[in-house]
Parts: C-alpha cells; sequence; structure tokens
C-alpha cells in the first residue's frame, strides 16, 4: 500500500482553498495600459529616427515586438492572481515565474484601502490593498469588481476589528 504524499513545499498553492479569481475585464484594462505605453514609446522612436538616426526606427520596431510579446503572457499573468478568505486570514496569490503567496492574518491588518485608476473605474474594477505593520508584508487584490472591492473591504475591516478586541 502507498503511503500519502508529503506536501510539496515548491507548490504555493494549497489546495485545500477555495481560490477567487480577479474579473476577466482586469485583462482588458491592462492591455489597454500596455497599448498606451507601446504607441507612446513607438511614436516617440519615430519621431527620433525621422530627426536623428534611423537606428531610433529599429529601437521602435523592438518597442512593438517587445509589447506584442508581453500581450501574449499577459492573460496567464492576469490568470494566476487570486485570493481566499479563511477563518483567521486573507490568502493572496500571483506570479508565473516566481510564485507569491501572502497571507495576511486579520489581527495583523491596520487598514484596507481601495483605489480605481481612470482605466479601472471605466471597466467597473478596484483594487484592494491590506496594510499591515511590516511594509514587506502588505498585499494587494487587483482588478475586483467594485461591488466585490466594496464587500471584501467591509468585511476586512470588520474581522480586523473583531481580531484586535481580542488583543
Amino acid at each position: 500500500m502507498n503511503a500519502p504524499a508529503a506536501p510539496d513545499p515548491l507548490r504555493p498553492w494549497p489546495d485545500t482553498v477555495g481560490w477567487r479569481p480577479v474579473s476577466p475585464r482586469y485583462f482588458l484594462v491592462r492591455l489597454a495600459a500596455l497599448a498606451a505605453w507601446v504607441v507612446l514609446l513607438a511614436v516617440a522612436g519615430v519621431v527620433a529616427g525621422v530627426l536623428w538616426s534611423a537606428w531610433c526606427l529599429l529601437a521602435s520596431a523592438g518597442v512593438l515586438l517587445a509589447g506584442a510579446v508581453r500581450a501574449v503572457f499577459m492573460r496567464r499573468s492576469v490568470r494566476s492572481w487570486g485570493y481566499a478568505e479563511r477563518a483567521e486570514d486573507l490568502l493572496v496569490r500571483h506570479g508565473l515565474l516566481i510564485r507569491r503567496l501572502s497571507i495576511v492574518p486579520y489581527a495583523r491588518m491596520q487598514f484596507v484601502d481601495v483605489t480605481a485608476g481612470p482605466l479601472e473605474r471605466a471597466a467597473g474594477l478596484a483594487t484592494v490593498t491590506l496594510h499591515t505593520a511590516a511594509a514587506a508584508s502588505d498585499a494587494r487584490v487587483p482588478g475586483l469588481e467594485a461591488a466585490e472591492a466594496t464587500r471584501l473591504r467591509d468585511r476586512l475591516a470588520a474581522l480586523g476589528e473583531i481580531r484586535e478586541e481580542g488583543l
């Protein structure tokens, strides 16, 4: 009979957690921001190529190619984001090459911040950021529907207050 397999310490995503993904519209927000930067840099390269050196035109083509490659990988990058609410803490995961799992105990939260830039607002999305005493342990969940961001903010604030009373 086979013994149960030991947990893999290099596998950062616990299978026992119900992960919630970010909104699929977050991909469109990220893609729009990438497109704006690529167009801006490509146009600057073309202008520089016309005014100074033809080599700048080559750099402009490189910017377009790099933007296209980034756009291909961006969908998987956005899908890697997820969060899970547990009884004592919030888990946030993201990353493809370098995976990151942040576990923020509710009792350690100092405040919860909700932000939405112009592109996020246009898509009806927001980012929830949890702040703790240690600056390196702050966690953020981008690309949440506005209603979900509000619900999560209110729930985290309430759980933080309840846990703080017990200290």
